[in-house]
């Protein structure tokens, strides 16, 4: 019994390693193909889009829709398998991605009919969501995600500043502009002020009175410093993550950044 226990356990933690740990070679080639796998089962939904090739590769790229479906069952599978506690993948955010990756092509399966086609149509547009299994795989994009989760509450303070100065030229614009210029009311005034602080500059909605282009002209300046305030804030976030950047994960708990030396979670205290 206990070399069947032993054998069972070596057999998960070897597809742990190759599914989960991009250090090995094993890890590093699973990677390479799943990202290629990716790649064309969205471009195969994006020329599916296209209609006369729809029309004349209609049954190849349905054929070609169910692979890549299969791959990335089997892969999500395998995934749950290799983990000792898999619900702690299966409801992360990657274990969410990867089954709306896979859903909707089985839930086609069961909306028949011409009557439901726009349904059909909905669900099946889900499958880009394969797009966001890249995110894994790329090392930057989940240091970019670390660096906003760390500096989420100063972006909220700085949202929170700048939606205060939307309203508060909004209504001054308001009163200063009044409803000859098209400022009906707070609210669109508030638009004119995002519009401009942003420099997009739709041009839908201009100020007329001298006093109303100086305060458009003051908030046009100061649109440029709200727009550096946020690269500034997640450009210093990043520089803190990456300094003890690692992909070690934990089989238990699914926590991440684990130096190389480690050997348990910090998190749960289980052994990596």
């Amino acid at each position: 019994m206990d070399i069947i226990n032993n054998s069972k356990k070596s057999w998960r933690e070897k597809l742990y390693i190759v599914i989960f740990e991009a250090e090995t070679p094993a890890g590093r080639l699973f990677d390479i193909l799943l990202i290629w796998a990716i790649l064309l089962s969205v471009g195969t939904i994006c020329i599916e889009s296209i209609r006369s090739i729809r029309e004349s590769f209609g049954v190849i790229l349905q054929v070609t829709e169910w692979v890549f479906t299969g791959l990335f069952t089997i892969e999500y599978v395998l995934r749950i398998l290799s983990l000792k506690k898999p619900s702690s993948y299966v409801f992360s955010f990657f274990g969410i991605i990867d089954l709306l990756a896979i859903l909707p092509s089985f839930l086609g399966i069961f909306f028949g009919g011409a009557h439901s086609l726009m349904v059909i149509r909905s669900i099946r547009l889900l499958r880009i969501f394969r797009l966001l299994k890249l995110t894994r795989y790329v090392g930057e994009g989940e240091v970019l995600l670390k660096a906003l989760n760390s500096g989420r509450h100063k972006i909220t303070v700085f949202l929170m500043a700048v939606f205060a100065i939307a309203i508060f030229m909004g209504a001054l614009m308001f009163v200063v502009e009044g409803e000859e210029a098209g400022f009906t009311s707070i609210p669109k005034g508030m638009y004119w002020a995002i519009v401009t602080m942003t420099t997009v500059g739709y041009g839908d909605l201009v100020p007329y009175t001298n006093l109303g282009k100086v305060l458009a002209s003051f908030l046009m300046v100061m649109g440029y410093g709200i727009i550096a305030v946020p690269t500034g804030i997640v450009s210093a976030e990043i520089a803190n993550v990456t300094k003890n950047q690692t992909t070690r994960l934990c089989t238990n708990c699914m926590l991440e950044g684990h130096t190389i030396e480690a050997a348990f979670c910090r998190k749960c205290g289980s052994k990596l």
